[in-house]
């Protein structure tokens, strides 16, 4: 997992940092997409993450206000 995340890492580097002082005719520009992608790919990923999290955390939520409520007629009952 380490050394996925270390080779992801310098890839990205790579590409978003170093790419744009190499000139365009070389051929290193062949192993990287466009660098528009750059900043979508990552701005992509943080949203479908944040959204992860949010449905996570408001269904959490839910549930527990769901088990709270229950509690709360088993003891009036």
């Amino acid at each position: 997992m380490l050394l996925a995340a270390a080779f992801v890492f310098t890839y990205y580097t790579a590409w978003a940092i170093l790419l744009p002082f190499c000139e365009p005719s070389s051929p290193i520009h062949d192993y990287f997409p466009a660098r528009e992608w750059a900043v979508r790919l990552p701005a992509f990923i943080l949203v479908v993450g944040l959204s992860v999290i949010g449905s996570f955390i408001g269904s959490t939520i839910i549930k527990e206000k769901k088990k709270n409520a229950q509690k709360a007629r088993l003891r009036t009952a």
